[in-house]
């Protein structure tokens, strides 16, 4: 609640904390997706959200005028998944395969398969192609907007999206048949 809207603010409450504050009540959950995505593992992305909003929240007073909160907090998610790959980090995997025991659904265990196989898929790209295709097809972001994110060109965008879409191909085919399917349909 703002004072322009007649509300008074409880004694001590900053307008921009309180803003801040229903910025991360009502976007946390769509920045996890994003950052589950980009990371493949649901620790690391929260870790990753998380440090995402402590660095928004240290930039406060300067996105106090324009509220750009979120896209200040997605561009900094994306910068320090961008700079782990130089830590050495043991990856922990699990032997076998999942067994979905929640619904017997033949429907829902295809879709919970290629699920499975598309964070497999982008588990082997770069971290940079797997943030270029989560910015460009999970995220619907533009090339343009996927560049300033990223701080680099449109054609290293482009690049990169070409690149990572044929890896994919060559390692995850079976992602290729549903999107196929809905193309015939």
């Amino acid at each position: 609640m703002s004072p322009a809207s007649g509300a008074v603010l409880p004694a001590g409450d900053d307008p921009v904390e309180v803003r801040f504050n229903e910025f991360v009540r009502t976007r946390t959950a769509a920045l996890l997706r994003s950052a589950f995505l980009l990371t493949g593992d649901r620790y690391l992305a929260e870790d990753l959200v998380q440090d995402g909003l402590a660095r928004t929240h240290r930039a406060l007073r300067r996105l106090a005028d324009d509220g750009h909160f979120e896209a200040y907090t997605r561009t900094a998610m994306y910068h320090l998944h961008l700079r782990r790959w130089r830590r050495r980090r043991v990856t922990e995997t699990l032997p076998g395969e999942m067994a979905d025991l929640a619904q017997p659904a033949s429907d829902h265990a295809d879709r919970v398969s290629l699920k499975i196989s598309l964070h497999r898929a982008l588990a082997q790209l770069t971290r940079r192609q797997r943030a270029v295709l989560v910015l460009r097809f999970f995220e619907d972001r533009s090339e343009a907007e996927a560049a300033e994110i990223l701080s680099c060109s449109v054609g290293t965008i482009k690049s990169q999206t070409s690149k990572a879409l044929a890896r994919m191909r060559t390692i995850a085919p079976e992602l290729l048949a549903p999107a196929t399917a809905r193309g015939a349909s």
